[in-house]
């Protein structure tokens, strides 16, 4: 799917991660792969200016990958926050609820953030273990706090 990002995208996009889902018998999966989705698609209304983007989502043996693409090439990192803080906390949520994520350079320019989750305990669904860095095989470092304006 590519869309510009409005009000209403995230839910209608949730629907359509949740319909895929339940169609691939995957439905335990779903709250981790809705919430993951929706941070993924506020960092774009949050850090992206045109706001456009594109959503792929892709079975897995025994799970999912989401891919969210969007032309800005600021990669977004995990930060710490603090009790009273009112946003910077949706990587850390992405990170404790799915079983991988990462960052990856996009050819097309930009950039495409990843989650997976699957039903192997502990692991992603190709049984690999996830990286709760975003710092897949293959992709780039996030970058550390103070080095990259995005974040959640």
């Amino acid at each position: 799917m590519r869309f510009t990002v409005g009000e209403h995208s995230p839910r209608h996009v949730r629907r359509i991660v949740r319909s895929y889902l339940q169609l691939w018998d995957l439905s335990d999966l779903v709250d981790a792969a809705e919430l993951a989705v929706t941070e993924l698609l506020a960092n774009v209304v949050r850090h992206v200016p045109d706001r456009r983007c594109s959503v792929l989502v892709l079975r897995r043996p025994g799970g999912v990958r989401v891919e969210v693409w969007d032309g800005s090439p600021e990669k977004p990192y995990v930060r710490a926050s603090g009790a009273l803080d009112e946003c910077g906390r949706g990587l850390a949520l992405v990170a404790a609820m799915v079983d991988g994520w990462g960052v990856e350079p996009a050819h097309e320019g930009g950039k495409t953030v990843w989650f997976e989750c699957g039903r192997t305990p502990g692991g992603t669904p190709d049984g690999t273990h996830g990286s709760t860095s975003g710092n897949p095989p293959g992709s780039t470092s996030n970058a550390p706090p103070g080095n990259a304006p995005t974040s959640t």
